[in-house]
Parts: structure tokens; C-alpha cells; sequence
């Protein structure tokens, strides 16, 4: 589908007409509910078949059991012999083929299995998502950045596991239950039973997200922000903090549902924005007033920096020494490396840092952001 408008009056009569179709179907949709949805397109792009679908569904749907209906009409309605987005943009027939490729609902059966539903969330919209896969987020353009953050969304990070002193009942193991195999016997009158087994349990390590906002970043801040907004709302281990001249803990204005929202806020916070560049003064800051607390003891910090660096290097290489003890992993994200995998540090910065990294990224495109998402659960092993 293209980015063409479509007037007010004609987009207003294909949603009437869709909200229609619903009720034939049986699914209970009002004037007020086709109206809010109206009014949800109107920031949207209305020839997005996923803004179309995911506005639709929530708005026009408050029942769970009228999802698989919704998903039947709204196949027949915007993807069947009569497409009505595609009469407004007077598109080929070429056209309405990759529509069909484009629209990929979500799977709503929970029985269904997991691998086929990160499929489905994790499809890349068409074949130009392909080619914003590997574009620059500096060369991007607002549109294109808008497209990023929707697929940004279906990407989930999720940390590596490891394993706690607490156990949990098993069929096997090496480590037997004894409490359980007696109560297991009482219950049997003192009768022998089957020994029981126990193991340890597993959680998911802290994940740490500390981005560069400072003004040799401002073309991937932005962009970084968004990323960083859609792991907050995957999984709840995750703490963002900000840095320019200055440390800020962002984690807070993140969890608002809302991206816009959540970066205005988070905006509000940070009062160096764009601003000057202390890396050392702000990992100290993070060391000493969080991170001795527990917040990343154990887990995995991803820093996202160019590295340009104008306080003192003793400061940074000592501040990145004490990090590297209290954290499982440190991933660094440099976007200057670009998709040169002979990347060498020339900054101060980076080569002061670059002993203590674990892992090196480049973080300026969406693929690196995936490849960081697969990274993430092989940390462990």
C-alpha cells in the first residue's frame, strides 16, 4: 500500500461501511464506537492495513470472543474482491496482491503454538521493510522512522536465564526432595514411595538499557528511545536510564502505553538533551547510586554511545572496571560502526572502554536492534 491521504468524508464512509459489515456479522459495534474509531485514524495512516486492523480491533471490539469474527470480516472486507482502499488509491491489481502479503493478524488462539505467533507479530510488513531493515536511522525519514517504531514493537528482548538457590519439584534430577518423599510416605501410612526430586529455578537476568543523548547521538537517540520504549513494555526486568552530561532514570515515563507520550515524558526528565557528552561522570553515577543497589548485579548492561567522551578517561576506564564486576554481561552499541564488522575504535572513548566490553554492536539500524534481540538469550551459555 502507498502513503497516499484519502479524504476525510471518503475514509469516514469506508469505516461506516466496515463497522456494517461487523453487525451483519453478529458482532455488537455502535454509532459511538465507529465514531471513536474514526477518530483513532485520524493521526494513523489510513492506507496501513495494520493501523486499519489494530485501531479497528481496539475500538470496535470489547468482547474476547468476537476477535475471531472481526479477523473473518476484516479479511473479507479490506482484502476480498471489493477492496475499498484499494478503489480510493486506484491501485493495480500488483498492488492488492501485496496488501494480501503485507496484513499478517495476530494469531489469537492461546493453544496455538508460540513459535507460530512470534511469526506472526514478527512479520516485516512487506518487501520495503526489507530495505528499512538495513537503512541508517540517521538517513531515515519521519515517515520511515514511524514505520520502524511499529515493527519495533513486535520485536521482544529477552534476557538470559540464571539459575536461583530456590528449587522447584522435578521428575529427575541429582538432588533428591526429602520433604516431599516423607510427605509423600505419610500419606502412604509410612509406606516406601518413589523418591522425589528437585532442581533449581530459573529466572530471567536484570537487562539494563543505559542510552547516549547527547548531541553526537541525536540522528539514533530518538530512535534508540523508541526501541528501548517497546522492550519496557515486553517484559518488566528491563531499567532505561539517559545520559548526556548527567545520569536520568527514564523507566518510569517509559511503561505509559503510548509511545509519544512516554518519550515527551521521558524528554521532560532529561535536561541535558542534545547537550555535552560525559560517558565516565555518568557510568560513576550509575555504578555508585544504582548499581550498587542490585540493579544490574547479575544482569546484562546494554550501552548505547558513539563514545565520544569529554570528560577524563581515568574516570570512564575506572567507572567501567567497577560495572564489569557487578554485571553479568556488557554490550556496547556504537552506532558510528556501521555494518563493518573490522570496525576499529578511534575514539578515546572506545578504546578506554572496549577491555571491558563483552559484546560489540552497532545499533544504527533495525537489524542490529534484531540481532541484539537474538543475542540477548544466548548470553547465559
Amino acid at each position: 500500500m502507498t502513503g497516499t491521504r484519502i479524504a476525510g468524508h471518503e475514509l469516514v464512509r469506508v469505516l461506516v461501511a466496515f463497522g456494517r459489515a461487523l453487525r451483519a456479522r453478529g458482532i455488537s459495534v455502535g454509532s459511538g464506537d465507529i465514531s471513536t474509531y474514526c477518530a483513532a485514524m485520524v493521526p494513523l495512516d489510513p492506507t496501513d492495513l495494520v493501523d486499519l486492523y489494530w485501531a479497528g480491533r481496539t475500538t470496535l471490539i470489547s468482547r474476547h470472543e468476537d476477535i475471531p469474527g472481526y479477523d473473518d470480516v476484516f479479511r473479507e472486507f479490506f482484502l476480498g474482491e471489493r477492496n475499498p482502499v484499494e478503489e480510493l488509491l486506484q491501485l493495480t491489481a500488483r498492488s492488492t496482491a501485496e496488501s494480501e502479503a503485507v496484513l499478517q493478524v495476530p494469531a489469537v488462539d492461546p493453544a496455538g503454538s508460540e513459535q507460530e505467533e512470534d511469526e506472526a507479530l514478527l512479520g516485516l510488513l512487506a518487501s520495503n521493510v526489507e530495505t528499512l531493515r538495513h537503512k541508517s536511522f540517521a538517513a531515515c525519514t519521519p515517515d520511515e522512522l514511524a514505520s520502524l517504531r511499529r515493527i519495533m514493537e513486535r520485536i521482544r528482548l529477552t534476557p538470559p536465564r540464571r539459575r536461583t538457590r530456590r528449587t522447584r519439584p522435578s521428575s529427575r534430577g541429582r538432588r533428591p526432595d526429602l520433604r516431599r518423599t516423607v510427605r509423600e510416605s505419610l500419606r502412604m501410612h509410612g509406606e516406601p514411595v518413589h523418591l522425589r526430586w528437585k532442581r533449581r529455578r530459573h529466572k530471567l537476568r536484570p537487562l539494563v538499557l543505559i542510552l547516549d543523548v547527547s548531541g553526537s547521538m541525536a540522528d539514533y537517540s530518538r530512535a534508540l528511545l523508541q526501541f528501548a520504549h517497546s522492550a519496557r513494555r515486553a517484559t518488566q526486568r528491563v531499567e532505561v536510564f539517559c545520559f548526556g552530561t548527567r545520569l536520568t532514570r527514564i523507566t518510569v515515563p517509559l511503561q505509559r502505553r503510548s509511545p509519544d507520550q512516554a518519550l515527551a515524558e521521558a524528554a521532560e526528565l532529561v535536561v541535558d538533551w542534545e547537550g555535552g557528552t560525559r560517558i565516565g561522570d555518568s557510568l560513576d553515577e550509575f555504578v555508585r547510586g544504582w548499581g550498587r543497589r542490585g540493579v544490574c548485579r547479575g544482569g546484562v548492561v546494554v550501552i548505547c554511545s558513539d563514545g565520544l567522551d569529554r570528560g577524563a578517561p581515568d574516570t570512564l576506564a575506572t567507572a567501567m572496571e567497577r560495572l564489569s564486576r557487578l554485571c553479568h554481561h556488557i554490550v556496547w552499541m556504537n552506532p558510528h560502526r556501521g555494518d563493518d564488522p573490522g570496525h576499529r575504535p578511534r575514539t578515546v572513548g572506545m578504546m578506554v572502554a572496549e577491555p571491558h566490553i563483552d559484546v560489540l554492536l552497532s545499533g544504527h539500524d533495525l537489524s542490529s536492534l534484531a540481532e541484539l534481540a537474538e543475542l540477548l538469550p544466548t548470553l547465559a551459555r
